[in-house]
């Protein structure tokens, strides 16, 4: 069988198997095996399954992402979300949509000791969604800010997504994770933006809430200042080069277990139960990773990448608008995969392209981050919105929809800040040089 009908025969029979439920690792073993028994001889096709599955499994570099994924979970169940909630809330509170803004900011903070866009949301919905509900915020507003919020998680360190890319194109983890600083900031701030903006229009979306005393606000800063060590620490650490990513990891989910204990959170069922969904995520990780890899094995022996290298050029295309249809193929790709998925999946496929263009693999790292973002509250999936509706059952998924647009919005201002302005992102890795 040509090359070519093989390669759009096994990505039809992937996103069949995707239709069907199939979970995406395994549908993208399945067919990649399939694809490259038809490629090569059996016993090859078996030797390279098992050097993928072996090779991929005893990684040391890929011990990053339990660790990263440990604290997450020691930090959601100890409690410090709720309290980097209240300390957003105690100064930004009294304002339009205060409550909102207050959400924002508690999702940036907590992405700092997260790393996970999911869990983020998850988390600060528990905290922030009975407080809105409390002062009357209409549900799109509340609903939205959350679900928009939890992207951030992915893009201020530690953040696995970032781990995974570096692992894949052999960029620095570390001027990954300090590119992501800035542009998490000014997403943190443009969010914001548009919630000022919104209940400026429209003030009854965010009533303002209560004025909290000076000392109130001091108190609660003083409530997460273990948050604020531990997120310099484990960046400025690496920054310094005192330790890598992978020490860094271990480093964050000690300092984490530390603090639930300082903050009497600690307990055995809080330990056993951030080990137990850390055990989960990582293999959910790893399956996905494995089914990958063996599916980029596939492509690259159908030389699918040289094809759509070849397609692209072909097209007489400059250099901007080569990255422009990369990025509109990524934001198609969002309406309908998963995020973790579609990266492991098309990073193989565009990488190569976007270094013969000559563009830093550090500052598309972050842009392919920003893209994937998107996707995550942008419809028919939007992985954070369906989350969300989980949580609040009785709020219609329109509604959650309808609500995260003025954040879809200031995302695709701000991506195209980030294409127009390089350096905002790669400025903080070139200092580290």
């Amino acid at each position: 069988m040509d090359k070519e009908i093989l390669s759009i025969v096994i990505f039809v029979a992937l996103f069949g198997l995707l239709a069907l439920g199939m979970p995406i690792g395994f549908a993208l073993g399945l067919t990649a095996t399939i694809g490259t028994l038809i490629l090569i001889d059996t016993h090859a096709t078996l030797a390279l399954l098992g050097s993928t599955v072996f090779d991929t499994a005893i990684d040391y570099n890929l011990s990053v992402v339990p660790m990263f994924v440990l604290m997450g979970y020691i930090a959601s169940n100890a409690g410090l979300s709720e309290s980097l909630y209240k300390a957003c809330n105690k100064w930004l509170g009294h304002r339009r949509g205060g409550l909102a803004l207050a959400t924002i900011g508690g999702c940036g903070a907590f992405a700092a000791i997260c790393g996970s866009s999911l869990a983020t949301a998850a988390t600060m919905s528990q905290v922030a969604m009975p407080e809105m509900r409390r002062y009357k915020y209409d549900d799109r507003l509340a609903t939205g800010a959350v679900a928009a919020g939890g992207t951030i998680g992915i893009l201020i360190p530690p953040s696995v997504l970032m781990v995974l890319y570096g692992i894949l194109t052999e960029t620095s983890i570390a001027g990954l994770f300090l590119a992501g600083i800035i542009p998490g900031i000014l997403m943190v701030l443009f969010f914001m933006a548009a919630i000022s903006i919104m209940t400026r229009i429209n003030p009854k979306l965010g009533p303002r809430g209560e004025r909290a005393p000076m000392s109130e606000k001091l108190a609660a800063i003083k409530d997460v200042w273990g948050v604020v060590l531990l997120f310099v620490f484990v960046i400025g650490g690496i920054y310094t080069g005192v330790f890598s990513p992978t020490e860094a990891a271990g480093v964050g989910a000690c300092g984490a277990a530390i603090l639930s204990v300082v903050n009497r959170t600690f307990s055995m069922s809080m330990i056993s139960d951030s080990l137990l969904n850390t055990a989960k995520t990582t293999a959910m990780i790893f399956t996905i990773l494995i089914g990958a890899i063996m599916f980029n094995n596939f492509l690259v022996l159908a030389s699918v990448p040289q094809v759509i290298s070849g397609w692209i050029e072909g097209l007489a295309l400059g250099r901007l608008a080569v990255l422009v249809v990369i990025l509109l193929i990524y934001l198609a790709l969002g309406c309908v995969m998963d995020s973790l998925a579609m990266v492991l999946l098309t990073i193989p496929i565009f990488f190569p392209i976007i270094e013969s263009l000559g563009y830093d693999p550090i500052w598309f790292g972050i842009v392919v981050v920003m893209v994937v973002e998107l996707g995550l509250i942008t419809p028919p999936i939007g992985i954070n919105v369906f989350v969300i509706k989980g949580m609040m059952p009785d709020v219609a998924l329109e509604t959650i929809f309808r609500g995260v647009l003025p954040f879809v919005v200031a995302l695709i201002l701000l991506i195209a800040l980030i294409v127009a302005v390089p350096d905002i992102a790669l400025w903080l890795p070139n200092t580290m040089n």
